[in-house]
């Protein structure tokens, strides 16, 4: 007990500033692209619009969570209740020997389930323990599960227990290999969910994070809880295509059957225009879809005589099946080659990506992975405008994707894609690979040839795109400084 007139070493809550009010603190643009005219103008529903009624319970604490005087706080351990943490090792020690002589008693807990103690000599009245899973790649959607667990059965266990306010910790501990960033998307987005749900039983959630987990945390928080429409608007580029089902719970598309209430029948005597409205009997998956002889289809499209609206429905099914494995699979080697990757916007304030060849080893990578990683990464990004530039700077044999590679790539992907593509800027190319993309846009793909501009140094890059808006690879600024000499801003600018 702190002397008398000592000043307590607890956090009381009431003066923390809450994740709206943080707004004015922060100022009123995020380090996030608002010049994007197209979005604006688009009406883009947000799945996490604007709601300040939630963000006024939210409050994001940098500190030990043991000092809060929140209702409950959340003590992340193992499934026996003894792990060795930082955020357990300071609830033990203000708490008191009696917790974990009471821990004893419970005879642990499973992974993503929660067990309730008394606060004993801490702030909180009460603790909530719950165990994070141990991650593993090839077992990330079971992890996914586990954590969202974790974070669900600890606001169903407040409410239940009509708690006022409620202290999370960063559940998935350095020790158990959760990706911090991954873990934070579903703590947010399940928290979120409930507080939309059932966000009358809790006053105040309070995120309770180390100095080094703060900035992610700072980082992502606007996705969930944008603070005003502008930052709703500037944030939803950004928002995962992976948001789970209304309660925040990860979904995997291929285990979802999903039937209407009266399916209806169809009539024996429809023509082949009713593959028009097949779909919409049945459930939106595909595995409940009455689909009808698919080699009937494939030979129907090989004789013309499908309609285009039906052979459109059959490749948007197709783009669907492999955008849901995308999401799906663990992807994280093909993203390590950080081959393809978002930077700025250019002069028009269209989204710019970039591809680096050297950082393609098409001879050692699963060439579908990366198919599958391209469809994810770009699926969001290309519903607005958006340009590419494909640096060829010292490429090898190694590092050429096949024409065939190619070819698949476009013929799978959405229309969006080719659609919302205004440029293509090759940057450094060879004269073979000039020839070689010559023929490609010419005779494999249709609409491509006019939007490849060759450029054959960075300066001509930067007349379309500012130098900081474009992060360019070390070795590429070598090369261009040594062969075409340093780079000298002019005033000039073309698009």
């Amino acid at each position: 007990m702190d002397p008398l007139g000592a000043r307590s070493q607890f956090v009381d809550i009431q003066t923390l500033p809450t994740w709206q009010q943080q707004l004015d603190e922060d100022g009123k643009e995020t380090p996030l692209d608002q010049s994007d005219s197209l979005l604006n103008q688009q009406a883009f529903p947000s799945p996490f619009p604007y709601r300040p009624n939630i963000n006024r319970k939210i409050i994001l604490f940098c500190g030990d969570i043991a000092l809060l005087n929140c209702t409950a706080i959340v003590n992340t351990s193992n499934e026996s209740l003894s792990d060795k943490n930082p955020v357990s090792d300071s609830i033990h020690q203000l708490a008191g020997p009696e917790l974990r002589d009471e821990l004893l008693k419970l005879k642990g807990c499973r992974t993503g389930e929660v067990k309730l103690t008394k606060g004993f000599n801490l702030a909180a009245r009460f603790i909530i323990h719950t165990v994070g899973p141990k991650y593993k790649a090839k077992y990330r959607t079971a992890a996914e599960s586990s954590l969202y667990s974790c974070y669900r059965n600890t606001m169903q266990l407040a409410a239940e227990q009509s708690m006022a306010s409620v202290g999370f910790c960063v559940v998935n501990t350095t020790k158990r290999g959760y990706p911090l960033e991954d873990a934070t998307h579903i703590a947010f987005r399940t928290v979120r969910r409930f507080l939309e749900n059932h966000g009358n039983c809790l006053e105040t959630v309070v995120f309770a994070v180390s100095e080094t987990e703060e900035p992610v945390y700072k980082k992502l928080l606007p996705l969930y809880y944008p603070r005003s429409e502008e930052e709703e608007r500037a944030c939803l580029p950004l928002i995962p295509a992976d948001i789970g089902n209304s309660e925040g719970e990860p979904v995997v598309p291929e285990r979802q059957i999903r039937i209407t209430e009266k399916p209806g029948t169809l009539e024996d005597d429809s023509e082949e225009e009713s593959l028009d409205l097949d779909l919409g009997q049945v459930g939106n998956h595909a595995f409940a879809r009455m689909e009808g002889d698919v080699d009937k289809q494939r030979k129907q499209i090989l004789q013309g005589q499908m309609s285009e609206a039906a052979i459109q429905k059959q490749h948007q099914r197709n783009y669907n099946r492999w955008l849901c494995r995308a999401r799906a699979e663990d992807l994280s080697d093909i993203a390590a080659l950080k081959a393809l990757y978002q930077t700025g916007v250019d002069m028009c304030g269209r989204t710019v990506m970039v591809l680096v060849g050297r950082n393609i080893p098409v001879t050692l990578i699963d060439i579908e992975k990366a198919l599958l990683y391209f469809i994810h990464v770009m699926d969001h990004i290309t519903v607005k405008e958006y340009v590419m530039v494909y640096f060829h700077t010292l490429t090898g044999e190694h590092n050429h994707l096949d024409s065939d590679f190619l070819k698949n790539l476009y013929d799978i992907v959405d229309t969006k894609f080719k659609k919302n593509l205004k440029a293509f800027y090759f940057v450094h190319p060879t004269f073979r690979s000039k020839v070689s993309t010559w023929f490609f846009t010419t005779f494999s793909v249709s609409g491509m040839k006019d939007k490849v501009r060759y450029l054959d140094n960075l300066q001509q890059l930067f007349t379309c795109i500012k130098p900081e808006q474009i992060d360019i690879p070390p070795f590429v600024l070598e090369y261009d400084s040594r062969v075409n000499g340093p780079y000298h801003p002019s005033n000039s600018s073309g698009l």
